[in-house]
């Protein structure tokens, strides 16, 4: 599979509009394909939306996409509101299962790094050697590779019940040495991160 990450941001004061516009539009366009997530920043960059599509390949994206171009009521009548859009592709790491639907939030953490550039395998070592520990303690989502976007892009997003349990969980992780994984920050060039909420109809909550 193949994540596509799609963010915009939007003007000041219209999310619950876009959130309603996007919902409603997106009836019609789960018969071409399900979303795998909709949210909106709580902390971090605001006014942005992140929605997350998979794809079996990058054929099945072109094919689905113009698919749902024919489709009358897509894409949502949000085009108004919209101040910036960007996409990535990410490749998840080999390990991991495919992102499924279900109650895992309501609190989801998107961080995004930028590594070194061929430090990425080296990472995904490192990850495999310490997630069993560290996913005893709250779920992760998705991690992989930015293909297409930001070059040497990772990105990662975690769940949790609430912030409060996100700070103990982080606080226990690096007490115990059980994240993050030993150098890590010998990969790293930048890091950032938003904390986003679901939509009522996001497929993750």
């Amino acid at each position: 599979m193949i994540y596509e990450f799609r963010t915009y941001r939007v003007v000041p004061g219209t999310l619950p509009q876009v959130e309603k516009l996007f919902g409603e539009a997106y009836e019609h366009r789960k018969k071409y394909s399900e979303l795998t997530a909709f949210w909106h920043t709580e902390i971090g960059p605001l006014n942005e939306v992140v929605h997350v599509w998979a794809y079996r390949d990058l054929a099945e994206r072109a094919q689905i996409r113009a698919a749902a171009a024919k489709d009358p009521n897509w894409p949502a009548k949000i085009r108004d509101f919209i101040r910036s859009m960007r996409s990535e592709i990410v490749v998840p790491l080999t390990y991991l299962p495919d992102v499924r639907p279900g109650k895992v939030g309501p609190i989801f953490e998107l961080r995004y790094y930028t590594l070194k550039p061929g430090t990425l395998p080296d990472l995904a070592k490192a990850w495999e050697a310490k997630l069993p520990q560290r996913t005893k303690l709250s779920p992760l989502v998705l991690a992989g590779g930015v293909e297409f976007g930001k070059a040497n892009g990772f990105v990662h997003v975690w769940a949790y019940p609430s912030l409060d349990e996100r700070a103990r969980v982080r606080a226990e992780a690096a007490r115990a040495g059980i994240w993050p994984p030993p150098g890590g920050g010998d990969r790293l060039m930048t890091q950032k991160n938003k904390i986003l909420l679901p939509a009522a109809f996001s497929p993750l909550q």
